[in-house]
């Protein structure tokens, strides 16, 4: 009679342990992220991490690519012409980023030697270049573009407000008698915030290019 076969855990990979972390990163914040609540989220000794990940930091930084590789390039290949590549660009950078809050820090610092942000950075710069740009610009408004992206993704604009309407006394604050609404409206004033801002740096970046191509 043959013995049953005893259930396998599933295999530890260094996908599986990124994906563990950063779903303890979005639920409770990078601080939530050690070896040993990994260890026991994955059913798996603490040392066997370490034949994926020599630290915290690294896993860290593999959640953190994870997210840039949310990120759509393929407006950058497909034959958009500039200005609508960067919008387009822009909206589904910060969309991967306000899925996933808790690892802006580590995204803040640049991409290191993270694959996936490298070929982010890449992309913009080389697809910048190819429109006309002169290569410093193009490492500018790179830059630029994750400033704007990263600060929007910190924190919302309408939910630092509170819904109490005592909060703020006209006569302290006397331009601020609706702000207590704010929260409610969150993602509608964010969303308006974020395409009222790319519009305006969009529409700068425009007027600069036509100076590029006039020779000015």
């Amino acid at each position: 009679m043959c013995a049953m076969a005893r259930p396998r855990k599933p295999l530890l990979s260094t996908d599986r342990i990124v994906e563990t972390a950063r779903a303890l990163v979005d639920a409770e914040g990078l601080a939530a992220v050690s070896t040993r609540r990994l260890a026991a989220e994955l059913g798996v000794s603490g040392p066997s991490l370490y034949n994926h990940f020599r630290t915290k930091d690294e896993i860290l930084e593999a959640v953190a690519d994870s997210v840039s590789a949310q990120v759509d390039l393929s407006m950058f290949e497909d034959g958009r012409e500039w200005r609508t590549a960067l919008h387009d660009w822009a909206v589904s950078y910060r969309t991967a980023l306000r899925d996933h809050p808790n690892i802006v820090p580590v995204l803040a610092h640049g991409p290191g030697r993270r694959p996936a942000a490298l070929h982010l950075a890449d992309a913009v710069y080389g697809a910048m270049v190819r429109a006309g740009w002169p290569a410093a610009q193009a490492t500018s408004i790179g830059a630029l573009m994750r400033y704007f992206v990263m600060g929007s993704a910190l924190g919302s604009f309408a939910g630092g407000f509170v819904d109490d309407a005592g909060a703020y006394d006209p006569a302290d604050y006397p331009h601020l008698q609706q702000a207590h609404l704010l929260a409610e409206q969150q993602e509608k004033i964010d969303e308006r915030a974020f395409e009222t801002g790319l519009t305006a740096l969009l529409d700068g970046l425009a007027q600069q290019y036509a100076q590029v191509a006039q020779g000015v």
